[in-house]
């Protein structure tokens, strides 16, 4: 089961719920996922998207009591509602979100890796447990290969074994630590509320320049760059940054008393 929601400060949320099942994913719940993000996809007043676990895990991964069973377009119908999510992860004008305790392994380790950002309670495990069942992590392995350096991203995409929290913090694949469930919920309003304080235009223009950067030579994505300062010098925006930076000067000094 999946429950998805928008509060009124445009913080959508997807929760994976079946704790029965460590939140295993099955072809109902990936759906779901995919189906929940075109929905915030297409509504003007989300922020920022957050995926989280119910009942102390984040998920166990794809469901391989169902998976076994599925008739061949039924497998293929799976695979391809999978890699829509995190084709949606890609593409969302707002960022996303892990809150991950418990276990993010297998599947869930990819849906973890594949948002933008993470944030984890220090505890938590994680780790691309399908070598252990003999197949690769397969839609893991080029998230993996973008985020990690290349000898890191090789060892968690092959290796199977669980990684600790504080490794993939070390490593840069992780934002924030927190201690315990209550911990991960502070940290993580904290880090929702900064992404919210900014603007909205500006945060979709850097997630879309990054993007781009990602996957272009230095050179291009500088000329990138120069034409979205040439956009955002053309529209005024430097002109009000200036003054609200201004603006923002005069309070300080009136706070602090000075004439």
């Amino acid at each position: 089961m999946i429950r998805s929601s928008i509060n009124e400060r445009g913080v959508a949320t997807i929760t994976i719920d079946r704790p029965q099942q460590r939140n295993a994913l099955d072809s109902a719940a990936m759906v779901a996922i995919a189906d929940a993000l075109h929905a915030f996809e297409g509504d003007a007043s989300v922020r920022v998207a957050v995926i989280c676990g119910n009942g102390g895990s984040f998920s166990a991964g794809r469901d391989l009591k169902e998976a076994g069973s599925l008739k061949q377009d039924q497998a293929l119908n799976q695979h391809a509602a999978w890699t829509e999510v995190f084709r949606l992860l890609r593409r969302l004008r707002f960022p996303s979100v892990a809150a991950v305790e418990g276990f993010a392994v297998a599947g869930g380790f990819t849906l973890a890796m594949g948002c933008d950002f993470v944030i984890a309670e220090r505890s938590a495990q994680f780790g691309a447990l399908e070598m252990q069942n003999g197949f690769p992590a397969a839609v893991c392995t080029p998230i993996l290969a973008r985020l990690a350096g290349p000898r890191i991203g090789l060892e968690l995409a092959m290796f199977g074994e669980l990684v600790s929290a504080e490794r993939l913090f070390a490593n840069g694949l992780i934002n924030r630590l927190a201690d315990g469930s209550d911990g991960l919920k502070v940290v993580l309003a904290e880090f929702v509320d900064h992404i919210i304080g900014l603007n909205a235009t500006a945060v979709r223009q850097t997630l879309e320049t990054y993007r781009a950067a990602e996957t272009m030579p230095l050179d291009h994505s500088l000329t990138v760059g120069m034409h979205l300062n040439q956009l955002l010098d053309a529209s005024g925006s430097f002109k009000r940054g200036g003054a609200a930076f201004a603006d923002r000067q005069r309070g300080r000094k009136e706070q602090d008393g000075e004439t």
